[in-house]
């Protein structure tokens, strides 16, 4: 085998190397413009540059965002107002039960009063009742006894004539 002083190795690569490099950077030159050129085709093509799309929609999506946004807070306030007129509703129907509370309350005290008026007058009634009843036996304690008929006066009343049913005579 024979060996290959380094120094040999680094002169015969730098000559094949050294013809190959301008080959090398022609191609990828040339596949560099050529790169650009279909960029360029494909850019005139669509009629858009993919800058100006990305700039688009971002507006477009920054647009949605914006309106979304709008919605929620509509819905919000809509809420906010159906709260508010459930809390105003709730309130009115507080006040009128307390209103009605009251008259209750009132009615109680006024039928707690008629009761005892009722009371009173029963008991006023009943005394009424017992001096009437004691006024009465000490008014038949002094009345005279009564006389009764005699009899033979009984029995003439008793044997009065018989009633006669008249005719009409006819003429």
């Amino acid at each position: 085998m024979t060996v290959i002083p380094p120094s040999d190795f680094r002169s015969r690569a730098m000559a094949t190397i050294g013809a190959q490099p301008i080959a090398v950077a022609t191609a990828a030159l040339v596949l560099i413009v050529s790169g650009l050129g279909a960029i360029l085709l494909w850019r005139m093509a669509t009629g858009m540059a993919p800058e100006t799309e990305r700039i688009v929609a971002g507006r477009q999506v920054q647009a949605r965002v914006a309106q979304t946004s709008e919605q929620i807070m509509e819905k919000a306030k809509g809420l906010e107002m159906s709260q508010q007129e459930s809390i105003d509703q709730l309130q009115a129907v507080q006040d009128q039960l307390r209103a009605i509370q009251q008259m209750v309350a009132a009615q109680r005290a006024e039928n707690k009063k008629l009761s005892e008026q009722v009371g009173e007058i029963g008991s006023s009634l009943d005394g009424l009742r017992q001096s009437f009843a004691s006024a009465r036996t000490a008014d038949v304690a002094e009345r005279p006894a009564v006389r009764s008929k005699p009899a033979a006066r009984n029995g003439r009343a008793k044997a009065k004539k018989p009633f006669r049913k008249r005719t009409k005579s006819r003429r």
